[in-house]
């Protein structure tokens, strides 16, 4: 029996040993004590090294598809500077183009007025050698007993039962030293639905009777309006020099 109880006991122990130290016995870590702040800064470091290698890869990337940030961002920059070029040459081309049709428009105004007043001149001139034709005209021939007379009689119309008449009026021969004072008679043949009357201008009474006074030496161009009725239609038209209730000179016109 004390044999028995001797051999379970070497028994036990030896178990107890394969325990620590057999393959099953518990592992054991051996580890050396480094302080946080060490740990800390090799955190640090990692990282720095893992985003410095993570843009190389980046850009690595980019460079081997043919596009790189650096180069856009210079070409960008250029193309920004171009436009701002060539906004300021279309600036400038704006100016020169509004300056050039202001140019053009005062051109333009410029030579219409030239037109107008090359016409006017031209006018001018159709009448003034009109006139002397007609001066060297009277003057070459006898006037009549008075020495006054009317040419160039003209009656136009303007609209609206309005008239401008237009004659040349001169005094040659012995009474040309001697003012003309007189007046102008309109005697007009006026035709009103198929009634024909006459009408005189200026009538008696009318207020507007001062412009048909005259008065000049040797000539004169007078020019005036009168006025009938709107539905009335002029058949013909007598022009009369009127000198102390006298008529020393007449002209008729048909319309």
């Amino acid at each position: 029996m004390f044999g028995s109880f001797a051999s379970s006991r070497l028994a036990l122990t030896l178990r107890r040993l394969r325990s620590r130290f057999g393959i099953s016995a518990p592992r054991v870590a051996v580890r050396t004590h480094l302080p946080w702040y060490w740990r800390a800064l090799a955190v640090v470091v990692l990282a720095g090294i893992s985003l410095a290698l993570a843009g190389w890869i980046y850009d690595a990337g980019q460079r081997f598809a043919g596009f790189h940030q650096g180069d856009s961002e210079h070409e960008i920059a250029a193309m920004r500077e171009r436009i701002v070029h060539l906004e300021s040459e279309l600036e400038s081309a704006r100016k020169v183009a509004n300056s050039s049709e202001s140019r053009l428009r005062i051109e333009s105004t410029s030579q219409e007025q030239l037109s107008v007043q090359i016409k006017t001149l031209e006018e001018e001139n159709t009448r003034l050698t009109a006139d002397l034709a007609t001066f060297e005209s009277l003057a070459g021939r006898q006037t009549g007993n008075s020495g006054r007379a009317i040419s160039r009689l003209q009656i136009l119309p303007e609209g609206g039962g309005q008239y401008r008449y237009r004659m040349l009026l001169a005094q040659t021969g012995d009474k040309k030293d001697k003012e003309f004072n007189g007046t102008i008679q309109l005697i007009a043949t006026v035709q009103r639905g198929k009634e024909t009357v006459m009408m005189q201008f200026p009538a008696a009474g009318d207020p507007a009777a001062s412009q048909y006074q005259v008065a000049f030496r040797y000539f004169r161009r007078l020019e005036g309006t009168f006025r009938v009725a709107t539905e009335a239609r002029i058949l013909r038209v007598e022009a009369r020099l009127v000198e102390d209730g006298v008529v020393k000179a007449s002209q008729s016109v048909a319309l």
